[in-house]
């Protein structure tokens, strides 16, 4: 049995809290549930968006097609050694409560990952990273249900075609592919910690902390967040709105002619990641508010909305960013948040 809402409100369902409808609305708990779903004619018969924890969502209007809330829950253990454990997480679980909960047991390998917003079955699909980790380092396969065929499948790391902020699951199968688990893989010893972005041994040292534990990593990391970033539940943002762009090495020997102080980090195959942040800082946007809308003051990548902005306004602050990033770098800034 499955049951579809008409004309559902999503503010309470998104991060950003913008006013938007659905027109229609299933709340999947049970994969039952989505076989039944995938056969309704509301199903057959109208688009389709799926919705985790609504923390990487921007809703610019009334959604006029079927939303489907991935709600499915449960963690098990499907193998563990002596030296480490392979959990299987359905993937409406929230992510951090997870992180929590595996650093409580434990087991290291996300601890780098905490706070960070929205629910597992995202984590693969934004392949989400902070803090030196990316959650591809742990994932061992992502099962779901392909909505074309309605048949299960499973797709191992190397399948996935994790990128920066990009996998398989964002391109090619999206909206084609339900997310129903994620297995991962983490350490229950040895764990390699990894401090490595500068914010975190600057948090330590003030701890007088040399041989952190991946608790006090997480410590560290929930400190630093929260200290750059607003809570949604007290001003809508959806965290990062933008990704940080990656040029060659001769645009960004260009660029350091021009601004000598433009920060760049050399990654393994030679390219050279920007702080969008920093770009959006230098063309003045860090703190400036239009209407009910603006860039937040502490963090230039965090677009908020203060009360009653609109998706749109949103989205033409974006744009106007965009725009003048592009004028004054010459650099296309790309969204990290799903504009819908």
């Amino acid at each position: 049995m499955v049951t579809i809402e008409e004309h559902k409100d999503l503010k309470p369902l998104t991060t950003f809290g913008v006013k938007a409808n659905a027109r229609y609305f299933c709340s999947v708990t049970s994969l039952s549930e989505l076989t039944a779903l995938i056969h309704h004619p509301v199903y057959l018969n109208n688009s389709r968006f799926i919705l985790g924890g609504g923390s990487n969502v921007l809703f610019t209007s009334d959604y006029h097609g079927l939303v489907i809330l991935n709600a499915l829950k449960g963690i098990a253990v499907s193998h563990e050694t002596d030296d480490h454990i392979e959990l299987e997480v359905m993937a409406g679980e929230n992510w951090n409560s997870l992180v929590m909960y595996c650093v409580q047991q434990g087991w290291g390998g996300i601890e780098n990952l905490s706070l960070i917003p929205g629910t597992v079955g995202a984590a693969p699909i934004q392949n989400i990273g902070a803090y030196g980790v990316e959650v591809k380092e742990v994932i061992k396969s992502v099962t779901g249900i392909d909505l074309q065929t309605g048949l299960p499948r499973t797709w191992l790391n190397h399948e996935c075609a994790f990128q920066y902020r990009d996998s398989i699951f964002k391109r090619t199968l999206k909206e084609n592919f339900f997310i129903s688990s994620v297995t991962l893989t983490l350490t229950k010893k040895s764990h390699r910690i990894n401090t490595s972005y500068g914010a975190i041994n600057d948090v330590l040292k003030q701890q007088h902390i040399t041989s952190p534990t991946i608790q006090q990593v997480s410590d560290a990391v929930v400190q630093i967040r929260r200290s750059k970033l607003p809570d949604p539940a007290v001003i809508g943002n959806a965290g990062s709105f933008f990704k940080n762009p990656i040029i060659t090495p001769e645009q960004y020997e260009q660029l350091q002619r021009s601004f000598p102080g433009i920060p760049g980090y050399h990654s393994v195959n030679q390219e050279v990641k920007v702080p969008a942040g920093w770009l959006i800082e230098q063309c003045g946007w860090k703190g400036k508010r239009i209407g009910d809308v603006g860039v937040h003051a502490q963090q230039a990548l965090v677009l908020v909305n203060y009360a009653n902005g609109s998706g749109a306004e949103i989205f033409s602050l974006a744009s106007q960013i965009i725009s003048s990033v592009k004028e004054k770098f010459n650099i296309e800034l790309t969204c990290e948040v799903n504009i819908k």
